[in-house]
This record gives C-alpha cells, sequence and structure tokens, in this order.
C-alpha cells in the first residue's frame, strides 16, 4: 500500500555523507562536489549519519540558504528516511487510508492545545500526537534518541486531554526494520516513564511501519506493537 507517491517527495539524487557540521546542516559529496545540505531531524542518529555513507538529498527552494536537504540513509534494510518535515504528511495519510480502525470525516492539523501544537484533531474528538522513530537497537525501535522536552510536555499534554473527557494518542511511526517499539529509557527516562503512565491512564497507542519501495515511494509496512515487557509491567502496576 502506497502512503506518499514518489511524485509528492522529490527526485533524489544521490550522494555520500561526510560529517555533521551543526543539528542542522550536514556536510557531503554530490558529483565530486562538497556541498552543505540541511538536516531537518535534529536527533542525534549517530549511527546513521557516519562517514561514507550513502544517502540521497533532494534539491531546496530557492528562498533556502542550503542547495541540498538530506532525504534518507542507506542501512542494511535500505534507504532509511530521516527527514522529519515528511513525517506529518505521512501520518495525516495514514489516518484518511483508515488505518487506526475508522475512515475520518475531518482531520486538522497542527491544533493548538495550551502552550504545544498537537499534529492532528480527528472528527473532533481524537487528538494525536506524532512521532518519527529510526534508532534501531536489537530489533526494536527506540525513542527518543535524544532527550526530548518537547516529547515530555507532548504526553502530558495528551494525558490532560483524556481526562478532560476527549480521546487522545501517540503516534510512532518507525522508519526502520524492527519487531516491535519501546521508549528509549536510558537516553531520556523522564519521557519513558511519562510514556508508561500515559498508557495507564488511557491514552491509546497506535504504530506504524513505513519504508521506500524500489521506486520511492513511501509504503506501509505493518503495525508497530510495543513491547510485550513493557505492557506485562503496566498490568501488574494497575491491579
Amino acid at each position: 500500500m502506497i502512503i506518499l507517491n514518489s511524485s509528492e517527495i522529490g527526485k533524489p539524487i544521490e550522494g555520500k555523507f561526510l560529517y555533521r557540521k551543526n543539528r542542522f546542516v550536514g556536510v557531503c559529496q554530490v558529483n565530486g562536489e562538497v556541498v552543505e545540505c540541511h538536516i531537518s531531524d535534529t536527533g542525534r542518529l549517530k549511527e546513521i549519519l557516519t562517514e561514507g555513507r550513502e544517502i540521497l538529498l533532494l534539491k531546496s527552494s530557492q528562498n533556502n540558504k542550503l542547495l541540498y536537504k538530506l532525504l534518507s540513509a542507506k542501512m542494511e534494510e535500505g534507504f532509511v528516511l530521516v527527514n522529519t518535515s515528511i513525517h506529518s504528511k505521512i501520518g495525516k495519510k495514514i489516518i484518511e487510508l483508515g488505518l487506526l480502525g475508522f475512515k475520518p470525516k475531518k482531520i486538522k492539523s497542527e491544533v493548538v492545545y495550551k502552550d504545544s501544537r498537537i499534529d492532528f484533531l480527528v472528527d473532533e474528538r481524537l487528538y494525536i500526537e506524532l512521532k518519527g522513530c529510526n534508532l534501531l537497537v536489537d530489533k526494536q525501535c527506540l525513542f527518543p534518541d535524544a532527550p526530548t522536552t518537547r516529547g515530555l510536555k507532548h504526553l502530558k499534554h495528551l494525558i490532560e486531554i483524556k481526562k478532560e473527557g476527549y480521546e487522545s494518542a501517540i503516534m510512532i511511526l518507525s522508519l526502520r526494520e524492527c519487531k516491535t517499539f519501546l521508549p528509549n529509557i536510558e537516553t531520556d527516562p523522564d519521557f519513558s516513564k511519562m510514556f508508561e503512565t500515559a498508557l495507564k491512564e488511557g491514552v491509546k497507542f497506535y504504530g506504524f511501519k513505513v519504508k521506500f519501495d524500489k521506486d520511492f515511494n513511501i509504503v506501509y509496512n505493518g503495525k508497530l506493537e510495543v513491547d510485550k515487557k513493557l505492557w506485562s509491567w503496566l498490568k501488574k502496576s494497575s491491579s
């Protein structure tokens, strides 16, 4: 099932990654020329953005100071999306296609709640916050790969929304080939504990895997479940 057509993404340009200059700028090689590219994913990406890694880039718009923007990096399972600006498009298409279990009548994006923006409000009743996950450890997808105060605040707000009588959910979009999902407690214990609390309080979890196909469409790659160890802990602690 195609989630996002390649024509909606743009024509990829091959290159090699050299090093990360800062959070937003990478140095890479394209057609023998050393150039800088914009990196939209501010996570650490230490195991992905390594020297000599094959990458795909897109031409930036004319208003951008950098000529290229990073699209994906080639890992053992193929090219992996590392451009967070596309996540929202993917998430919205997943909702539109009915992969949550129902076909929505209305989807609002970037909905203001207190001092946050929640990614989606579906049918005026379900608030969904989307997080992209590209850290793979022992066949498990972990989020986050760097401490996230913003993500922690989003979880707190999802809990508040649930207590106000609405439905709320966190959607994890896995960009790697993994078996299950777990919050990354070693990297961000505060987010991980709040994630567990959110599930106990009735915040829903939606997990989906996506990947590039041979034509560089982004396609559905199956559901992503929370690791059973965490579900077991939640069941035990709530009894």
